[in-house]
């Protein structure tokens, strides 16, 4: 059900992560829970805050709850900064970035999404051209898509009715990217992304918000071959090594390879991964910091399932490691924590572009050119330099600390090893003063004189030593 080159790789990774029917309560036919007489006729269902009937990602009301005079107080922040939504940008990024951290409040997470992504620009450039490609359509992606909208949360009431208006909305959407990029097509993963948008916005915005997601955070993701998500694993792994090392090593043993676990978070963006809460605040920060924020939400979840000797002793092979990762309870996940985690994290843009370029000179050497060329990083403008020196200070802080005057004492040092007067050391100075004591011993010899350094050493008349 996706591109012929990458068919086997990914519906293989989706079976060890448990995508694609893993979910219980569905009928022997494979249709969804419920149907439109049972949702909107006598049977009467309770959801959750976020609209779940059932299922892992339901929420029971045990979630921390914002004071009202705090959340309205966010969202005159937010509303804000909607007005002046350039100049927030270009001179207060960072204040942006904080606030995305703490979450942006729900009534508003449609609106922020949107500009964070810049998908609203597109949406104002393209009048209609929506609209216009629903006419079309490609047979072959078509029935694949119809085939997979009644595996996207099933148990949202947005989508848990055969036919109804969340699952037909899922396929305009889909249906309309296979058409506005006919060369990449439909991918499987492309769907629980689109129906995470469609929670939150009508569906033409969802439209323009999934070409921003494909095109420029994710970019090679859904496209044919995969190649961008195994190098990514790859990057992903050596990261691994640096934060982790245990759960690196563990990993290392039983040779289970990154997209066996990865795939979906990252082609998923978490969505069906993690309790509902920790989604949508890993999806404001995704939006506004870009694909770091995958990486390092994947680097936590490690740490947590793997990152202690208690944890590794329940999980003795290849099996029930597997079986950890792709069925991660939600009480070992909490909110709070796992942001706090990930804020802290020091795993950098820099720092992945770095490890980039080394997996793609690997790649290159053992398998060839890359088909789908990723993206160099694009140069920082002066007025980017000078907002990075005028950091928060809560930024300053998540650098290493070093003690007071260290990189005075440095340079202080480095600046005397330039000059040469820098002490030797002890060794040094007893080679030094050995050679010495050996060239005034043999003139001492030589003018019969007895040495002052050894009182053992001996001259006699003719002048021998013994």
């Amino acid at each position: 059900s996706l591109k012929e080159p990458s068919r086997g790789l990914i519906h293989s990774a989706s079976l060890m992560s448990g995508t694609l029917e893993s979910l219980s309560g569905l009928g022997e036919d494979g249709s969804s829970v419920g149907s439109d007489s049972e949702i909107n006729g006598l049977t009467v269902r309770r959801t959750d805050k976020y609209g779940f009937l059932g299922g892992n990602q339901y929420s029971d009301g045990g979630d921390k709850e914002v004071r009202v005079e705090v959340a309205r107080q966010r969202e005159m922040k937010w509303l804000d900064m909607f007005a002046n939504w350039d100049k927030w940008i270009k001179h207060r990024f960072q204040k942006v970035k904080l606030r995305c951290r703490k979450g942006v409040p729900s009534s508003l997470r449609s609106k922020a999404w949107q500009l964070l992504s810049n998908s609203q620009e597109l949406l104002l450039a393209n009048p209609g051209k929506f609209e216009v490609s629903l006419s079309q359509g490609e047979a072959k992606w078509l029935d694949i898509i119809e085939k997979d909208l009644h595996r996207q949360f099933p148990f949202h009431e947005m989508f848990a009715a055969r036919g109804g208006h969340g699952q037909q909305d899922l396929y305009r959407i889909l249906k309309a990217y296979t058409i506005y990029r006919p060369d990449e097509g439909y991918c499987q993963a492309q769907a629980p992304v689109a129906a995470v948008l469609l929670m939150h916005m009508p569906a033409e915005q969802a439209f323009w918000c999934l070409v921003q997601i494909c095109e420029k955070y994710l970019p090679g993701y859904y496209s044919a071959g995969l190649e961008a998500i195994q190098l990514d694993g790859e990057i992903f792994f050596s990261l691994l090594r640096r934060t982790c090392p245990m759960a690196y090593r563990h990993l290392k043993k039983f040779k289970i390879d990154p997209i066996l676990y990865m795939t979906e978070w990252f082609m998923c963006i978490f969505s069906r991964t993690l309790p509902w809460a920790c989604v949508l605040r890993v999806w404001d920060m995704f939006f506004c910091e870009g694909v770091k924020i995958v990486f390092r939400v994947g680097l936590v979840l490690l740490k947590q399932m793997l990152g202690s000797v208690d944890k590794l002793r329940e999980l003795q092979g290849m099996y029930e490691t597997m079986e950890r990762l792709r069925n991660i309870s939600p009480d070992m996940i909490r909110e709070d924590i796992l942001v706090q985690e990930v804020i802290t994290l020091q795993v950098t843009e820099a720092l992945i572009e770095r490890e980039c370029s080394v997996q793609v000179r690997k790649w290159r050497e053992s398998r060839g050119e890359l088909t789908h060329q990723r993206k160099e990083p694009r140069k920082k403008t002066k007025a980017e330099e000078r907002r990075r020196t005028k950091m928060e200070p809560q930024q300053r802080k998540s650098r290493p600390s070093f003690p007071p005057g260290h990189s005075r004492i440095m340079k202080r040092k480095k600046k005397i090893g330039q000059r040469g007067r820098r002490p030797p050391n002890r060794k040094s100075l007893i080679k030094k003063n050995k050679t010495k004591q050996n060239k005034w011993e043999a003139s001492c010899v030589i003018h019969h004189v007895e040495t002052p350094f050894r009182s053992s050493t001996v001259v006699d008349e003719t002048g021998s030593r013994f």
